[in-house]
């Protein structure tokens, strides 16, 4: 196993993120670099303060997304309802194939 937090099938799962990221961005330097600018400065301050507190909740929940499929992806699979004594004390589905092809 690596010692990356991310490897790299972890990240081609959170590249979907990256599109909208990337639009979020386009707009606050479209808006910035071209802006018309409102008389009153409170409506600016409130849809620069949408774009931008919207881009950094996407981007917290790629990382704490992309750190649960990590963490995931580490556990071993058991199913719902089952212990892991209960996985232990199971035979090995494989085992038993083996077995029956000989």
């Amino acid at each position: 196993m690596s010692n990356r937090t991310f490897d790299r099938e972890t990240l081609l799962d959170l590249s979907v993120n990256v599109i909208p990221l990337a639009i979020l961005a386009f707009f606050v330097i479209v808006y910035g670099v071209m802006g018309n600018y409102p008389d009153d400065p409170v409506v600016l301050v409130v849809q620069m303060s949408i774009i931008i507190v919207t881009g950094i909740a996407l981007t917290l929940l790629t990382y704490f997304s992309g750190k649960a499929i990590a963490g995931s992806e580490e556990e071993d699979e058991i199913p719902p309802g089952y212990s892991a004594e209960d996985a232990a004390a199971a035979p090995d589905p494989e085992a038993e194939s083996t077995a029956e092809d000989v």
